[in-house]
């Protein structure tokens, strides 16, 4: 078995004696030597088989929070232990940095970890202090009278009487963590269990440290993401601002923008690059700083700003397509004249109204060899929200496009009019009604985009 060494010491197995015949005094005969092999074959097939049950579940685990989870509750098992923790804390410092318990509340974690580090198994690990290079047994906790005074009061109040901790660490990766399991009564592994842990330890150590880096590249790209959208939303008169944006586990291509304009207006745009990755994300990049400098220079025109926009697509990046919208809006007037470009129509939200705008049909920019496509102006009363939005709200619903339409309809209609005069709770009852059960924070392929502005 791949990661497995299946040298396991022969097993602590024996046969019952064969009672003696009736009347007899004499001490049975022991054990043919062909009952002690297949015992001992026995216990073998069953450690490799259970060892193989548990790193295949360990193996179908696909995150890092899923993967530490899975670890305790397997060497809870096989340790004998009901109750534990990992803490995750890569030597080389660039995190990420957890602790997660098993049969410990959060409260429980807390009272762990007021504990002086250096008294706890897992702090000797991690901080490489003496007797902190391998397996650390405490058989009996209350019963060391060098114990911390903090250690004994924490260990009484949760009920734990002895632990038994591991490190996490491999060859390649260095020290990712420790693993400690904790009994209610006085109790250690035997040197059986030790063994089967301990190997199970090392192969979930590997599978750790690759879960790890994948963690890692996906909060680099939602950094690289971040960084590339506004870093707030501007201030203006006669109208207010809300963004929400849900990037993807490998980084996607949509973005949003606002931006002042000359004479008091306001460009208002949100589009979505095709792919995913850092290649998406620097195409995303390039296109709003391009749409940026095309907005102020003609923002008047929408439709000339996304022609120049799908120009320098074409140009740059043959291969790929984009969706956008822009919005060039007269917050004194409450006017707006928008161009779309293959994109998802804006969502009109008032107390009287509730509807789509109506836009013209239109081929996302890089699909023909000319794009254009009219405007559209309209006129929101004083009190109305426009929202704009990127196709990814729709694709994480997991409906057929007509029905993600009627459920986004359907949550703008329904939020409750003491939260309309604000457009990051009206944006925020948007995201949760149409992405409900955590669908809004859970990682997707399709990034979300919502882009709401009020005017007053």
């Amino acid at each position: 078995m791949a990661g497995i060494d299946s040298t396991v010491p022969s097993p602590a197995h024996t046969v019952a004696p064969a009672q003696a015949a009736s009347g007899a005094s004499a001490v049975p005969p022991p054990n043919p030597p062909g009952v002690v092999l297949q015992d001992r074959l026995a216990g073998w097939v069953s450690d490799l088989t259970t060892l193989h049950e548990l790193t295949e579940r360990l193996a179908r685990t696909d995150t890092l929070a899923e993967a530490l989870e899975e670890l305790l509750r397997a060497g809870s098992a096989l340790v004998g232990a009901r109750r534990g923790l990992v803490v995750l804390e890569p030597a080389d410092g660039l995190g990420p940095d957890t602790t997660i318990g098993l049969g410990l509340a959060r409260a429980d974690l807390g009272h762990i970890e007021t504990v002086p580090r250096s008294a706890m198994s897992y702090g000797k690990i991690l901080d490489g202090l003496p007797g902190g290079d391998g397996e650390i047994a405490e058989p009996d906790l209350l019963a060391e009278a060098k114990l911390d005074p903090r250690h004994r009061e924490v260990a009484a109040r949760l009920g734990y009487a002895a632990s038994y901790a591991l490190p996490l660490s491999t060859d390649a990766a260095g020290r990712l963590g420790a693993a400690v399991w904790l009994y209610d009564e006085p109790a250690e592994p035997a040197e059986r269990q030790r063994h089967l842990v301990g190997l199970y330890t090392r192969y979930a150590t590997e599978h750790l440290a690759r879960l790890l880096e994948v963690e890692r590249t996906r909060a680099c790209l939602r950094t690289m993401a971040e960084e590339l959208l506004p870093s707030r939303l501007p201030r203006m008169a006669g109208v207010q601002l809300a963004a929400r944006h849900r990037t993807g586990p490998r980084g996607g291509g949509d973005w949003y923008d606002a931006l002042p304009l000359p004479d008091a207006a306001l460009g208002l745009a949100v589009g979505s690059v095709t792919g995913s990755g850092p290649s998406a994300i620097a195409a995303m990049g390039r296109l709003r700083a391009s749409l940026r400098a095309y907005a102020v220079m003609e923002g008047e025109d929408p439709v000339a700003v996304l022609s120049d926009l799908e120009l320098l697509l074409r140009l740059t990046e043959p291969a790929r397509s984009a969706t956008a919208l822009f919005a060039y809006c007269e917050p004194a007037l409450r006017k707006i004249t928008l161009a779309g470009a293959g994109h998802t129509p804006p969502l009109l939200i008032g107390d009287r109204r509730t509807e789509f705008v109506e836009t013209s049909v239109s081929a996302p920019l890089g699909m023909l060899s000319c794009w254009e496509a009219p405007s559209v102006e309209l006129t929101a009363e004083a009190g109305e929200t426009v929202l704009l939005y990127t196709d990814g709200l729709l694709h994480r619903t997991g409906d057929p496009t007509d029905r993600a339409f009627s459920r986004l309809h359907a949550a703008a209609a329904g939020v409750p009019r003491a939260i309309r005069h604000d457009p990051d709770a009206v944006v925020d009852h948007v995201l949760r009604t149409v992405l409900p059960g955590g669908l809004d924070q859970a990682d997707s392929e399709e990034d979300v985009v919502l882009l709401a502005a009020r005017f007053e």
